[in-house]
C-alpha cells in the first residue's frame, strides 16, 4: 500500500457529516417521538418500560443539549484524527460508530416500516461518507484492519457516548436545588 496524506476531508469531515445529521434529528426527534412513541410501545411490546417513559419525558431542550455534548466527543474525534494524519485510534472507532450508527438508524426505519429521525441522511449522508473516509484512510495506508471486536466496540462505544450525552443533558438542565 502506497502512503498519501489524509486531509482534512477525511479527518473533519466526520464532524460535518455528523452535523448534517444530527440537524435532521435535531428538526425530528421531539415531534416524532411525541406522535409515535404511543403506537411503537404497542408494537414492541418487549421494548422496557423505561425506555419508553424515557423517550416520552425527553423534550426538545434536553435533546439539544445533548446533541451540543455529542458534538463535543465527535469534534475531540475529529480533532485526533486530523492530529494524527488518521491514525488515531479513537478517531478511527468514532469514524466506525458513526456508519454502524448509521445502519441502525435504516434498521429503526426498517422495522417501524416508515420514516424514523436520521433515517434520510443515514443512507445519503452517513454511510457513504463512513465508506469514503475509510477508503481514504485505506489508500494512505492507515486504517487499521477491521476486526469484528472493532465493530462491536464501535458500537459500544458510540451507544456509551449517546446515553452518556443524554445524562449529561439532564444534569445540565435540572433545575438547580436551592439550599433549605
Amino acid at each position: 500500500m502506497r502512503s498519501e496524506r489524509v486531509g482534512g476531508a477525511v479527518t473533519w469531515g466526520l464532524l460535518g457529516a455528523w452535523a448534517v445529521h444530527d440537524l435532521e434529528e435535531l428538526a425530528t426527534v421531539p415531534w416524532w417521538l411525541r406522535r409515535n412513541v404511543p403506537e411503537l410501545r404497542k408494537r414492541f411490546p418487549r421494548v422496557p418500560e423505561g425506555v419508553w417513559r424515557w423517550a416520552e419525558s425527553m423534550g426538545a431542550a434536553e435533546f439539544a443539549a445533548a446533541v451540543g455534548v455529542m458534538g463535543a466527543v465527535v469534534g475531540t474525534a475529529s480533532a485526533a484524527g486530523q492530529l494524527t494524519g488518521g491514525r488515531s485510534g479513537f478517531y478511527q472507532g468514532a469514524l466506525t460508530g458513526f456508519g454502524l450508527h448509521g445502519l441502525m438508524h435504516m434498521a429503526q426505519a426498517a422495522a417501524v416500516r416508515g420514516y424514523t429521525p436520521g433515517s434520510v441522511t443515514a443512507p445519503l449522508v452517513v454511510v457513504p461518507f463512513t465508506l469514503w473516509a475509510r477508503g481514504r484512510l485505506r489508500k494512505a495506508g492507515v486504517l487499521r484492519p477491521a476486526r469484528p471486536r472493532d465493530a462491536v466496540a464501535g458500537l459500544a462505544a458510540a451507544g456509551a457516548a449517546t446515553v452518556a450525552s443524554h445524562l449529561v443533558a439532564r444534569r445540565l438542565l435540572r433545575p438547580a436545588r436551592r439550599p433549605s
